[in-house]
């Protein structure tokens, strides 16, 4: 034991010596040159090619727009005030009710035009279930919020202020089998995304009021 005890204190005094004795800068990440491509054409190009759309709609469209896409949906399950939907997140106690969710409704922080991803929290989903269980998604972006690259993305990330975060670039998707592509194996069928600025809400009486900003 003693033998092991010299042992390792000479291998943390080698790590010691070596060290270096003057400090060294982290090295700065370079800003990476751009094309003059406006950065929602490129958003909705590599979105559709991950599987994903994207409308441009208003407020008074949204709703209208939604079930046009989905026509057949019973249960739209909303985190944000421009769409009511039949049930409000906000009143799910278990991720378990979420399980008959046809369209989920949500709104991203901001999208990525190099991939066509979108930045969600747990803030943004009050459940995060809602972004796996639901049959469909509906994601509202403001194009102003859309940034060219990953490099702008993570310098927008703050996990330190929230429980979860994740980007979600199109519809679940897998071809791990025969080298066939699926959409909805893990999580949603489909996601399309609205371009909406965010609504300007005033709550009366309990019922919840929006005006495009």
């Amino acid at each position: 034991m003693q033998t092991s005890n010299n042992n390792r204190d000479a291998i943390l005094e080698g790590i010691r010596s070596s060290l270096p004795q003057n400090k060294v800068e982290h090295p700065q990440i370079p800003v990476f040159q751009r094309t003059d491509r406006p950065l929602q054409s490129e958003f909705e190009q590599h979105l559709q090619q991950a599987g994903g759309a994207a409308y441009q709609v208003s407020v008074a469209e949204a709703e209208a727009k939604l079930m046009a896409l989905h026509p057949g949906a019973k249960v739209i399950c909303s985190a944000v005030p421009e769409i009511v939907g039949t049930r409000r997140v906000e009143k799910v106690r278990d991720p378990h009710e979420l399980a008959d969710v046809d369209v989920g409704v949500v709104r991203a922080q901001f999208g990525v035009a190099e991939n066509g991803a979108i930045w969600l929290t747990q803030e943004d989903l009050v459940v995060d279930a809602l972004a796996v269980l639901s049959q469909h998604l509906i994601v509202l972006l403001d194009p102003k919020q859309i940034v060219p690259d990953m490099h702008e993305a993570y310098r927008r990330v703050r996990l330190n202020e929230t429980a979860f975060g994740c980007f979600m670039m199109g519809p679940s998707a897998t071809a791990d089998v025969e080298a066939t592509l699926v959409h909805g194996a893990q999580g949603a069928r489909s996601l399309n995304i609205f371009f909406l600025p965010p609504a300007q809400t005033a709550v009366l009486r309990g019922s919840t009021k929006t005006s495009e900003a």
